[in-house]
């Protein structure tokens, strides 16, 4: 059964339960109320009638009935009474609206607490059927008791009274019915409405697949509503906001969660705020906002995605290696290009030796290099970034020199190799642009070392260019600075400088005496809880 038709037949059967409960609470109501009225009215009247002086003397006479019944039949004719009776203390009627019954005796069998003095009413059976009657006492002047008064309304009066009023009750409690049963058909489609048509086990399923993903994607996720009170946060943004758990920040204002928020802002302004950076417990995450419409169009709340920014450097190392991959590879087979080609021109023109001589260098040159490298440096990711780098080097006529004195042999398995590579080949790249940028050089250089000895892992870079400006000094770092124009340019040393971050490591660099710029960084080889980062000149 759907959930529309289950709410009317709910709806409708506790409505209908309600209204005929209180119909026959009310209708009993009313006919008790009715009953003790008329009741109430009825004694009223046997008292007045009881307390005539022509009543009271009228039990003197000879023939009483020659004196009350005209009395009686008077007063009970300006009145609702339907009898009034009145007969002596043995039960004689002297007073009947049916003259034939008079001097017969009383029935009904309820006397007997009027002649001990009381006022009563009761329902009995009378000569005239069913009725409620008010009875009591006649006394004389010497306050003995003489007689009775009873003044009767029928049942089937009282009942028709009753009727005319509960046709009203039953005609209000249907007009009610059809009213409440036309609201729950309206509230079962305002929720179906709200709902979009789905189904609670729908609903139950589409919002586990929510909180699914939510909790999968590495995005933190965090929604406010219009009064910037939190809604909604995954367990990545839970985490950074607050690594201990220790309270929960749904159902906080966002100022007390996350103190330099824009999401009120973006609320009040209805634009969203994209690619932005802030700090959250220290750590530099880029952040998304974005208004949260209804489907009215007006603005309920704001949603917030964010991701640390280390992450995002991670991923573009990784994109940066490919492209330092792909580099190498090509400057390899220009450089070899161009020597094979040398090579056969010299075999063309016979000029043997020279040929010989050409290949032996090289081949000198590199299997010394090589060589060195297995020897010292053997972790083939960071030797194969050195190999790229140095015959990239050669092609743009710029000598690389990888100390001799080098030795990079130990490096824990729990430091990232990807981030060693992001590192040098960075700084090597950067070093690179400095000495091909430099005026008036023609001895460009490169000298790198390595070094794993002690607690840290050590890499020097020093270049043959200008070195650094004093105007850079603070911002070297920043995402998109850089001192060679326009461009796509400034994330090198951005990058260095969120590797050596992770690796909980620091960074300094300084203006060589004999000129260009020297970058060191060193990289705890145990992990540390928290990273430096300096700066000399």
């Amino acid at each position: 059964m759907r959930l529309q038709t289950r709410l009317i037949l709910l709806i409708g059967i506790l409505l209908f339960s309600t209204i005929v409960a209180l119909t026959f609470s009310f209708e009993r109501l009313l006919v008790d109320t009715l009953e003790k009225d008329i009741g109430a009215s009825a004694l009223m009247l046997a008292k007045v009638v009881a307390e005539m002086d022509v009543i009271q003397e009228a039990f003197e006479a000879d023939d009483p009935s020659a004196i009350i019944q005209p009395v009686v039949e008077e007063i009970r004719r300006e009145t609702d009474a339907e009898y009034i009776v009145i007969g002596n203390r043995d039960g004689i009627r002297y007073a009947h609206p049916v003259p034939d019954r008079i001097g017969k005796e009383m029935v009904g069998g309820d006397n007997e607490q009027v002649l001990q003095g009381k006022s009563i009413i009761s329902k009995a059976v009378g000569s005239m059927g069913p009725s409620l009657r008010g009875k009591t006492p006649i006394y004389n002047d010497r306050n003995e008791i003489v007689g009775i008064v009873s003044v009767g309304i029928l049942m089937k009066d009282i009942e028709e009274s009753a009727q005319s009023y509960r046709n009203r009750v039953l005609f209000f409690a249907a007009l009610a019915l059809m009213v409440g049963c036309g609201g729950a058909i309206w509230i079962a489609s305002s929720v179906k409405r709200l709902t979009h048509g789905l189904e609670p086990k729908e609903i139950g399923l589409l919002y586990q697949e929510k909180r699914a993903i939510l909790e999968t994607i590495h995005e933190g996720i965090i929604a406010v509503n219009r009064e910037g009170i939190v809604t909604l946060a995954n367990h990545t943004a839970t985490m950074m906001i607050d690594p201990l758990e220790e309270t929960s920040v749904t159902g906080r204002h966002i100022q007390d969660v996350i103190p330099d928020t824009r999401l009120l802002e973006v609320i009040q302004s209805g634009e969203a705020e994209k690619n932005q950076e802030m700090i959250i417990n220290d750590h530099i995450v880029v952040v998304n906002r974005l208004p949260i419409y209804d489907h009215e169009h007006r603005i309920v709340g704001a949603v917030s995605s964010f991701r640390n920014k280390s992450e995002l450097l991670r991923l573009t190392n990784e994109l940066m290696q490919v492209r330092e991959y792909t580099e190498t590879l090509r400057a390899q087979t220009h450089e070899y290009s161009n020597k094979l080609y040398t090579i056969y021109g010299l075999i063309q023109l016979e000029s043997y030796q020279e040929a010989m001589d050409l290949i032996t260098h090289e081949t000198d040159i590199h299997q010394n290099l090589i060589q060195f490298l297995l020897q010292e440096i053997p972790d083939p990711i960071i030797g194969g970034i050195l190999i790229g780098k140095f015959n990239r080097a050669s092609e743009l006529k710029v000598r690389l020199d990888i100390n001799r004195g080098s030795t990079f042999k130990d490096i824990p398995d729990s430091i990232s190799r990807n981030l060693l590579v992001a590192i040098m080949g960075n700084l090597i790249d950067n070093a690179m642009e400095a000495s091909l940028a430099a005026l008036g050089s023609e001895d460009r250089w490169i000298s790198v070392w390595l070094s794993d000895k002690g607690d840290d892992l050590r890499i020097e870079v020093a270049d043959s260019g200008e070195g650094i400006p004093a105007s850079s000094e603070g911002h070297l770092f920043e995402v998109g600075y850089s001192t060679k124009g326009e461009g796509n340019r400034g994330f090198g040393l951005s990058i260095v400088h969120g590797a050596v971050q992770q690796l909980n490591g620091s960074i300094a660099y300084r203006n060589a005496e004999e000129g260009g710029a020297v970058f060191t960084v060193s990289i705890p080889k145990a992990r540390r809880d928290s990273y430096d980062t300096g700066r000399h000149h």
